[in-house]
């Protein structure tokens, strides 16, 4: 169990001689980690190619109870590549997947990398006009899709430079009596839709019955591009972060580093969405690339989530926020015995600490929290494994990747241990930049250096806690006010689910401070009561002068609460 520091680090506010090249966190390294890794040009691809040869007859994938092996992964990986070529799929050709966590969303990634093709997740949540931006702005030539979504996706692919569609659905791999039992209740539940016929649309099962397992070869480099990462894209417009080989492969070995396991030997929940970076390089490029078992969970709720701990007893997964959250208010979280963890990381956003210690609590189990950007393939930090874990710290970097901090207003001069500024980072998992945007590209990457937007100080043992987000800062009477540090104040309180603080204009302050606040099941409280709850927390110019309170907030699909959405709703509403 992992050594635990609670509260937040005693030198915050002290000015030190350390220095942020000093890299004072590799004392906290476990495992044998070393500082820096020799890593192997190994693409992608090549990776389950070794799982397959090694492993064969070892689980690769569990989707509902359907089992697939290692050799029958690569056999659909081969033929759909046949197929992707078939369709005229060259080396630097986009091909978009929007799909859930299933079997043909594994199968069709490695299969338009293997022919040095370039995967483009798409989210299966945005609007129609969302994903069109993306297909347009990619230049995706095929998309993969979900069978109740592909009507939708035909009727706008003549806007786009999309030429194939192939569906899939919920039911093509069940196993029984599930398979039966689909056809009869998929379409009352929504999980199934006829596809209307059309021009080079295609059946996902027929796709791979037609080929052969025997794409053509091409020689896929390290440095080539892998995929384009959307970002966002539920406010404002999404930027397409430009992912190589070597930027997700030396992701993969930094955590095989970190987390030191035998091959074949663990089986990980891979619930958060493969169409997130996060959940493609946690929840599947580690598991394959190590040959273990993935047990994909395509709606990754409570009840689900814990259904599929007590039926698989995964030893890894990496989980966020929301999940934690969840799983925490659920009745079924008593029968569900989670020792079965080796590790629980937790990323994608902040974790309130008062979430992180309940969940100890409760289940005997720790949170490694960390920290990472679809920028950063995505990880640069988190807790060592089976080390020094500090509550409400993202960690310590990972293996050649530097960070320091800044400061806000210029970028240039390093702030001294304990203070407050900019986070940057530099390291191999870091992207070049972004598609079809130079001068989105030159704002976020100077001179090497990747400025991530956030706000986060290093105390002296090289932890790393980040404060808020640069653009979510509060000036409240000329005051600096972090919207994180009240979420965390009211997620100690009883009654509160979520909390989420925002600045609203005010002609004599500048900006008050409104937050949005979710109650636990048949809680009650009133904006009152939450409001002396946080006196004597906070200094009397960070108090909330405006609490409201809501059934639900906006969140995107790895938990994060929506700030800006929220913050953007109710401008225009004053306005209106």
């Amino acid at each position: 169990m992992a050594k635990k520091e609670t509260g937040r680090a005693a030198a915050k506010n002290k000015k030190t001689q350390l220095s942020y090249a000093d890299k004072p966190w590799l004392k906290h390294y476990t495992m044998g980690c070393p500082p820096k890794i020799q890593y192997k040009k190994t693409t992608l691809p090549e990776y389950l190619e070794s799982a397959a040869r090694e492993f064969p007859e070892h689980t690769a994938l569990i989707f509902q109870g359907y089992r697939v092996k290692y050799r029958e992964l690569k056999d659909m990986v081969d033929r759909f590549a046949a197929c992707l070529a078939d369709f005229g799929i060259k080396k630097g050709d986009p091909v978009a997947i929007l799909l859930p966590n299933c079997i043909p969303c594994v199968v069709a990634y490695y299969a338009t990398l293997k022919i040095g093709g370039i995967a483009v997740m798409n989210n299966p949540l945005y609007s129609d006009r969302e994903l069109e931006y993306q297909y347009k702005d990619s230049g995706a030539k095929v998309l993969v899709a979900l069978d109740i979504l592909a009507n939708r996706m035909i009727n706008i692919r003549s806007n786009t430079k999309i030429k194939q569609i192939v569906h899939t659905s919920m039911g093509d791999y069940l196993p029984f009596p599930k398979n039966y039992l689909f056809p009869l209740v998929a379409k009352k539940k929504g999980l199934h839709a006829d596809v209307q016929a059309a021009p080079e649309v295609y059946r996902w099962k027929d796709c791979l019955a037609k080929h052969q397992p025997a794409p053509p070869r091409v020689d896929v480099k390290f440095e080539d591009t892998a995929v384009y990462q959307y970002t966002g894209g539920t406010t404002g417009v999404a930027k397409g972060a430009i992912l190589s080989h070597k930027n997700l492969s030396c992701m993969v070995q930094m955590y095989q580093s970190w987390f030191k396991a035998d091959r074949a030997g663990e089986i990980a929940l891979s619930a958060p969405p493969i169409f997130h970076v996060l959940g493609m390089s946690a929840a599947m490029n580690l598991p394959i690339s190590m040959a273990w078992t993935a047990v994909l969970v395509p709606k990754p709720q409570p009840k689900e989530l814990l259904e599929a701990i007590r039926a698989y007893r995964p030893t890894m997964s990496p989980l966020v926020p929301t999940m934690y959250v969840g799983m925490l208010q659920h009745p079924d979280l008593k029968k569900t015995d989670l020792r079965c963890f080796k590790l629980m990381t937790s990323g994608g956003s902040s974790l309130p600490v008062e979430v992180l210690n309940t969940f100890r609590q409760l289940t005997g189990v720790e949170i490694n929290e960390g920290f990472g950007m679809t920028e950063t393939s995505p990880q640069t930090h988190l807790n060592p494994y089976l080390g020094l874990l500090k509550v409400g710290s993202i960690g310590v970097p990972y293996p050649d990747t530097d960070v320091k901090i800044v400061d806000i207003a210029t970028g240039k001069k390093e702030m001294p241990i304990g203070q407050a500024g900019e986070m940057i980072f530099r390291g191999p998992q870091i992207t070049k930049g972004y598609l079809n945007k130079p001068d989105e590209t030159k704002k976020s990457l100077k001179n090497g250096w990747l400025y991530s937007g956030d706000i986060a100080y290093m105390d002296e043992d090289g932890y790393f806690f980040v404060v808020d987000r640069k653009k979510d800062l509060i000036i409240s009477g000329g005051y600096n006010v972090y919207p994180r540090e009240i979420d965390e104040i009211l997620y100690e309180h009883p009654k509160v689910l979520k909390a989420c603080a925002i600045g609203i204009p005010d002609a004599k302050r500048g900006e008050n401070i409104k937050v949005f606040v979710v109650l636990k099941d048949g809680a009650t409280a009133s904006k009152e009561e939450l409001i002396e709850f946080c006196k004597g927390k906070l200094a009397t110019y960070k108090l909330p002068t405006e609490i409201e309170f809501r059934v639900q907030l906006p969140e995107s699909t790895v938990g994060k609460i929506l700030r800006k959405e929220l913050r953007a709703e109710e401008l225009a509403k004053r306005k209106s």
